[in-house]
């Protein structure tokens, strides 16, 4: 079993940044695929990027691509979200997801998650 614990979200403007940490325990932590999604009010659950467990291979939407980064430290745990150049449409929750995903960008492919983080942009 493996419990994800997210932090770092909050109100931000537009043009801004924010860091969403991701926090596993239970597992070894470099054994996993780890993602990120968010669902904004209304709208289904989307895929936001996805590192492999060695950091190897980062993929992102293309939504975000150029504007968010995401890393992780296998010795240290967390894996990061750098958001920045933030938009009103960024706002939703952020969740943070763990697994061995036969496809990083495919939600129900990934076994574990976080509760979510909220993150709000204004405009």
């Amino acid at each position: 079993q493996v419990q994800l614990v997210e932090s770092g979200g909050g109100l931000v403007q537009a043009g801004g940044s924010l860091r969403l940490s991701c926090a596993a325990s239970g597992r070894t932590f470099s054994t996993l695929t780890m993602g990120w999604f968010r669902q904004a009010p209304g709208k289904e659950r989307e895929f936001v990027g996805s590192i492999s467990r060695d950091g190897g291979s980062i993929r992102y939407a293309d939504s975000v691509k150029g504007r968010f980064t995401i890393s992780r430290d296998n010795a240290k745990n967390p894996v990061y979200l750098q958001m920045t150049s933030l938009k009103p449409e960024d706002t939703a929750v952020y969740y943070c997801a763990a697994g061995t995903p036969f496809r990083s960008d495919v939600q129900y492919a990934y076994t574990f998650w976080g509760q979510g983080t909220q993150v709000t942009v204004s405009s």
